[in-house]
């Protein structure tokens, strides 16, 4: 078992790329998109390690643009796979899985789309849809839509009102529990001492360069994601918990829907925190394709 949780690597652009690894340096590779706020450090806990260890994956998990130990740069995502295939490429990696959870599954798709001869398998968790797809906006809240719109209308302003809530969590990391208040799943989830303990860092990492990484991440949520989820060739697991308050499990059937070949499934008794609870299941079923 292995914990590697500072690596850097410099990109061909000069800029560099922060990743953690977990798991077994000779297993499988995933490479693990996180959500927004989140990091390379989402998965920091020993369980995810003994699962990975023992299951032979090899979990990367890069930090995204001014994020964590990542410099900023602007970048959209459809870029973000050329960022991947680079960064697969200076890892010496042939072909690997990627997995995103929440607002890393729209980068998880993006691959699936432009990169699927680099992939054995792609799997979104708890993720978001596209906003321009048929029946998104009604899954949001009032809030939700008021927040994307200024995140895609004002980005500016955004960034600014998005820097007081930062700053709120920075000196408080707990206040990240409170987003996941919306089921009991969830509330017993994050009340679990490693989970805890995990989730109050990853404020700490998001804003560890200031707003700007995860400003533009949920600027690139907002917008039409530049490529149609109709247009994906390849298998995609689509798994969502049906109790999920942060991102309704009808946007988790809405991809389903959409995604040509998805293989979906819905969890009765799960919220957003499915991918913790589920872990060896859900990291189990990668390795196998």
């Amino acid at each position: 078992m292995t914990i590697r949780t500072d690596n850097q690597i410099k990109l061909d652009d000069g800029y560099s790329l922060g990743y953690a690894e977990y798991g077994d340096p000779q297993g499988k590779p995933i490479l693990y998109f996180h959500g927004c706020p989140g990091s390379r450090l989402d998965n920091n806990r020993p369980a995810v390690d003994e699962v990975a260890s023992r299951l032979h994956a090899r979990i990367i998990a890069p930090d995204r643009p001014g994020i964590g130990l990542s410099d900023y740069k602007p970048y959209t995502i459809i870029s973000w796979t050329d960022i991947v295939t680079e960064f697969a490429d200076k890892l010496g990696l042939g072909r690997f899985a990627v997995m995103g959870a929440s607002s890393g599954g729209k980068f998880v798709a993006a691959c699936a789309w432009k990169i699927p001869q680099r992939l054995t398998t792609a799997a979104i968790v708890s993720g978001n849809c596209p906003i321009n797809l048929p029946g998104v906006k009604e899954t949001l809240s009032k809030q939700d839509l008021q927040t994307r719109a200024l995140a895609n209308k004002a980005p500016w302003l955004f960034r600014l009102m998005f820097g007081k809530s930062a700053r709120a969590m920075l000196k408080d990391p707990s206040i990240i529990l409170s987003f996941f208040n919306g089921s009991e799943s969830d509330r017993l989830t994050v009340a679990r001492p490693d989970v805890k303990l995990a989730f109050e860092h990853i404020p700490v990492e998001a804003f560890r360069q200031g707003v700007r990484g995860v400003a533009l991440d949920l600027k690139l949520e907002a917008r039409p994601w530049g490529f149609a989820l109709q247009d994906i060739s390849m298998p995609v697991h689509v798994w969502h918990g049906e109790q999920d308050k942060l991102v309704p499990v009808e946007q988790g059937r809405i991809q389903a829907k959409t995604i040509p070949n998805a293989i979906a499934r819905f969890f009765p008794n799960e919220g957003h925190t499915l991918g913790v609870n589920q872990a060896e299941d859900l990291i189990g079923t990668v390795v196998r394709y």
